[in-house]
């Protein structure tokens, strides 16, 4: 979709993702070796009682769900900035994950191109809202 027709308001919600404890202790070895990602027995004896994913990957996973709905297309030049991002409450083995994605911010700029800013907020499959963030991307119009 072009800059031009979103609309502020406007909500997507993504299809569910199912993460995996092997997808978060992969993700954790590379990007974020913390013993709460990565080393169960010491996990379940710390505050969250087990294995949580990092709040990286829980950002990353929200992206991917948000840009796997198509909106963005062909039209997405590049993204700008993030802003705000909450890690709000921890993410487990076998959470299904879903993103709402709303508009809340459009400018349109120089040469055919302008600013999208979307609020992604991701819940649990209890309806838990697990993480937020605001994106802004570079798009044509």
């Amino acid at each position: 979709m072009k800059l031009d027709e979103f609309h502020i308001g406007e909500e997507f919600t993504t299809k569910p993702y199912k993460i995996s404890e092997e997808a978060i202790t992969d993700f954790a070895s590379e990007f974020d070796p913390q013993y709460m990602h990565l080393d169960k027995e010491k996990a379940q004896q710390g505050r969250f009682n087990g294995v949580i994913a990092s709040g990286i990957q829980t950002l990353a996973i929200s992206f991917k769900l948000w840009i796997e709905t198509g909106k963005y297309g062909e039209d997405v030049i590049a993204g700008t900035h993030m802003n705000n991002i909450k890690f709000i409450k921890p993410v487990f083995p076998d959470d299904e994950l879903h993103t709402v994605i709303k508009v809340i911010d459009k400018k349109a700029g120089k040469r055919d191109q302008g600013l999208l800013t979307v609020l992604m907020t991701t819940f649990n499959h209890e309806e838990v809202k697990v993480f937020e963030g605001e994106l802004t991307a570079l798009i044509k119009r």
